[in-house]
């Protein structure tokens, strides 16, 4: 991903359901006026979920994707309705494609009730309008239209970009909290696995995000943070550290000045810093046996000293004492049964829409399982979650 790319997480993401042989396949190749998906006769032909990254106008940079259909049958059939129903846990809206010369079934009524169940706008696309002798008048949410001819596509696009809000207030990191024309410094370490020539996505996101406020950013490794601080003059308003070194940039700020983490910054982007706050609680209860997840949003290769799979365990066997029961997932591969777990320990969730993450802590807490972060574990852990709080007040009472 270039830095002039919009990251997939901040994209919207539009999810594409039905049943078996409606069309959905072609009616996704005609909104986006590409080949995206395989379409055939033969039902079945989507056999995973198929994502593409794009613009759409009107709406701009989406993510578009199809799903399996929800009526398959059998043993594969059931792996693929499965993924479709994780799709829906990461989709911001739907379009339920039916077959317009069929009246709608038992698998329609059941992805609806499930777009409602997940709070998920949607729009029903009535399908293959080209072979109605006369068409009905649609629903307030419904679309006729032909992927075969384009009647409707057009409509249903703009149907569509109307299913997203587009005036609520703009999350923000940090840039929000600063006044116009301070200095934050960003402490970036460059180990193993950092990757070669670019930075990652948090940290690009709070450079940009303190740009706009028109406050400074300085990016300094975490071995020449105290060098670097005793340096500067002004000294800065804040200081943003990645996980990983929090007991180093601890140690090398002074009191003075606030400390922070990405990951916490990203929980509070992502509109779940309150409940991860309150999640980190449980690791001083934890008992020996206790189940443990650890689980990242993306996937990528582990480097020694990697933070989910090595520091992390580390430092939880070292505060609590106890033999715990780890299990650790990446990517799309979260568990939707919790309630055998203790805990959950997430990443800040960079690479997966607000949407995805607040979804797998719903997931938890629907369970009774507290759902932390990384960066809110290591500072509870390393003894200094109150300070990296404190330019949230409200939540330090809360540790």
């Amino acid at each position: 991903m270039s830095m002039n790319d919009t990251p997939s997480s901040e994209r919207v993401h539009i999810g594409f359901f039905g049943r078996r042989n409606a069309g959905k396949s072609s009616v996704v190749n005609a909104v986006t006026s590409q080949q995206l998906s395989v379409v055939s006769d033969t039902p079945g032909t989507t056999t995973d979920p198929v994502r593409k990254a794009m613009e759409l106008l009107p709406m701009g940079p989406v993510v578009i994707i199809d799903t399996p259909g929800f009526d398959d049958e059998g043993e594969l059939g059931e792996l693929r309705v499965a993924a479709t129903s994780k799709v829906l846990k990461t989709a911001d809206c739907a379009v339920l494609v039916t077959d317009s010369t069929r009246p709608a079934d038992s698998c329609e009524r059941e992805l609806i009730a499930l777009f409602e169940k997940n709070r998920i706008p949607y729009i029903i696309a009535k399908n293959k309008t080209d072979l109605l002798d006369e068409k009905p008048s649609p629903a307030e949410n419904e679309v006729y239209c032909s992927a075969l001819d384009g009647t409707g596509i057009n409509e249903l696009k703009e149907r569509i970009a109307l299913l997203v809000k587009t005036d609520e207030e703009q999350k923000r990191l940090v840039g929000d909290i600063l006044p116009a024309g301070s200095l934050a410094l960003l402490v970036i370490p460059i180990d193993k696995a950092a990757p070669k020539g670019r930075l990652i996505l948090p940290q690009q996101q709070t450079i940009r995000d303190l740009l706009d406020s028109g406050c400074a950013a300085v990016t300094v490794r975490d071995t020449e943070l105290k060098e670097t601080i005793e340096k500067l003059s002004p000294k800065p308003a804040l200081v943003i550290t990645d996980s990983q070194a929090f007991k180093e940039a601890d140690r090398d700020t002074p009191p003075e000045i606030p400390l922070t983490s990405f990951s916490i910054l990203m929980a509070r982007y992502k509109g779940y810093l309150e409940e991860a706050v309150k999640g980190a609680a449980a690791i001083p209860k934890l008992k020996d046996g206790d189940k443990v997840l650890i689980s990242e949003g993306c996937t990528h290769h582990r480097q020694c000293g990697d933070i989910g799979t090595v520091k992390l365990p580390a430092l939880l066997k070292k505060t609590t004492g106890k033999t715990l029961d780890l299990s650790f997932t990446s990517g799309r591969d979260f568990p939707e049964e919790l309630s055998g777990y203790a805990l959950v320990i997430h990443c800040g969730g960079c690479m997966l829409t607000e949407r995805d993450v607040r979804g797998r802590m719903r997931t938890a807490a629907e369970q009774g399982v507290p759902f932390t972060n990384y960066g809110i574990a290591l500072a509870m852990m390393n003894g200094i979650l109150k300070r990296s709080l404190g330019i949230f007040p409200d939540l330090c009472a809360l540790v």
